[in-house]
This record gives structure tokens, sequence and C-alpha cells, in this order.
């Protein structure tokens, strides 16, 4: 393995699933749920366009690199997306947005030299093993559909798209490392790869629509810590390090989650520059008009029913 090319790869990866995130949730906020809206949007089709290329090299780096390293790489993809999904909105970044951003970055940093490094790792789940774990994160998903409140709704759909992401990166890794392919086995593995990985992004998508800090974050969390449970449990990776390693390592996944906590945080709309109109979702913010000053030494009596208007009585 090449963990140089990956993290090349996958940090191009994150770029492109970053840019599809921004797009994706302001489509979800302005056009509608429509499927022809979508079909008519140019917005949709360049973030799905957006979200190929992301895969793509996402593959592409889990060729090179071990499950874990890239999966956690992946999770960088919220401090990319809020700075794009701030301008797309036309506010500035907020100061608890650039500090969860500053925290996640310097998690990830202690994390990323103690990852695994795939020495011991044969990157391939056995075909049972394969099946299990695509049996289990199928079962996710129908009680991610279940929630019906707003809030928790797409918090458990944001959670089932990261499960469901995961899984799909592992069985994906085995099936780029198989020797052969054409395989009854090999066929067995790709296509939960492939139903997972699609239904992943339709998850995301629906999740977009209750916003993108706090979705986005929980997808975040969900997808690496699912894909390191497989690689550490079922393909032999590992962290190293020893005990200070392990401790460098809970404290940069601490400084990571409080980052992304901040981040999913909801925001107050600031404009972009001074005289900019603030924006929320539907519209530019208004104003009621101001009340019309009573006339001082004058009352108004109300109607009544076969009486008639009193008016300009000076008290």
């Amino acid at each position: 393995m090449n963990i140089t090319v990956a993290v090349v790869l996958a940090l191009a990866s994150i770029a492109a699933y970053a840019a599809a995130a921004a797009t994706q949730h302001r489509v979800a906020s302005t056009d509608g749920h429509g499927l022809q809206r979508l079909l008519a949007s140019p917005a949709w089709w360049a973030s799905n366009a957006a979200n190929a290329t992301g895969a793509a090299l996402h593959v592409a780096a889990l060729k090179y690199g071990p499950l874990t390293r890239v999966q956690c790489l992946g999770a960088l993809t919220v401090t990319a997306a809020v700075p794009l999904a701030a301008r797309g909105a036309g506010r500035r970044v907020s100061r608890g947005e650039w500090h969860g951003m500053a925290l996640t970055l310097a998690g990830f940093a202690a994390l990323l030299p103690l990852t695994a490094t795939g020495e011991d790792s044969t990157g391939i789940l056995t075909t049972p093993g394969a099946l299990a774990v695509a049996v289990t994160a199928s079962l996710v998903i129908p009680l991610a559909l279940s929630v019906r409140t707003g809030t928790r709704r797409t918090l458990a759909l944001a959670a089932a798209s990261g499960i469901a992401s995961g899984t799909g990166s592992a069985l994906t890794q085995t099936v780029l490392h198989t020797d052969r392919l054409l395989t009854w086995q090999t066929a067995l593995v790709a296509v939960p790869a492939v139903a997972l990985a699609v239904t992943g992004l339709v998850l995301s998508q629906t999740a977009y629509t209750g916003g993108l800090g706090a979705p986005l974050a929980t997808l975040t969390l969900a997808n690496p810590l699912t894909a390191s449970a497989i690689g550490l449990t079922l393909l032999g990776e590992r962290f190293h390090g020893g005990l200070p390693g392990t401790a460098l390592a809970l404290t940069g996944a601490a400084l990571a989650a409080r980052g992304i906590l901040l981040l999913g945080r909801p925001t107050t709309a600031f404009p972009a520059a001074d005289g900019a109109r603030a924006h929320v979702a539907h519209g530019p913010v208004r104003t009621a008009p101001a009340p019309r000053p009573p006339v001082a030494g004058r009352l108004t009596y109300p109607r009544l029913a076969g009486a008639p208007q009193l008016e300009g009585r000076t008290l």
C-alpha cells in the first residue's frame, strides 16, 4: 500500500464530497422534494457529478491505503462543506464554526499518524464476514426511516447514511483487493457494496433537507466509526504507538468530536457584506411595518351595529 497516494486521493475526494454536500443542502432547501423539480435543477445534477467524482477518488484511495485511515480522513469533509455552504447562503462563517473547524483539524492531525498502517491487514473480508456486515448495516436503515420527529429523523437518517457508506467502503476495499474479480463470491460482495453506497447517498440527500451542519456532522462521525470497527475487528488493522499513542489518539478523537459538534450547531445568518440582506431557507427576512402613531387628543370609537361612527371628539 502507498499511504501518500491514498492520502492525496482521499483529500481530493473530500473536496468533491464537500462541494456536493453544500450543493445538495442548497437544492434541498430551495427546490423542494419533487422528483421533477430535482431533475430540472442544474445544481442537483452538478451535486451528483461531484458525488460521483468523490466516490471514484474514494475508491482509488481505498486501493492504495488502509480502510481506517481513508475513512478517518473523510471526516474532514465537514471542515470544507461548512465554508462552502456559508458562501452559498451569502453569509460569513461564524466564530463558532471557525472554532469547530480548528478543533476538528487539530484532532485529526493527532489521529492520522496513529491510525492503522495496514501492514498486518489483508484488506479483504471473507465472504461470510462481508455478508454479515452488509446485513447488519441494512437493518439500521428501516430503523432510521421509522423515526418521524423532525430533528430526530434528520439525525437518524444521517447516522444511517454514515453507517451504510462506511460499510460500503469496507466491502468495496474487499472487492478491489480480490485477485479474481469474476467469481460468484466477488459478486456477492460487490452487489451489497454498490447498494449500500447508493443508499448512503440517498439518505444523506434526504437528511440535508433538515439543515447541513448537524446531519453532516452526524454522518461524518458515523462513517469512520463504522469503517474503523470493521477494519480493527475483521481486517486485522491496528493502531500503533503504545500507551502514549493511545492517549494521544483519545485526545485527538475528543478534539475532533468536539469540533464536529460545534459545527453541527445552528448558526445565525450574518450577511456576507455590509448592506447585504440576511436570508433564511425560503427568502429574505421581512419585518412588519411599524404601527402608525395615534393622534393626540382624538379617539376613534369602533362602529357598533346600527350606530354611526363617532370620531374626533376632543377630551
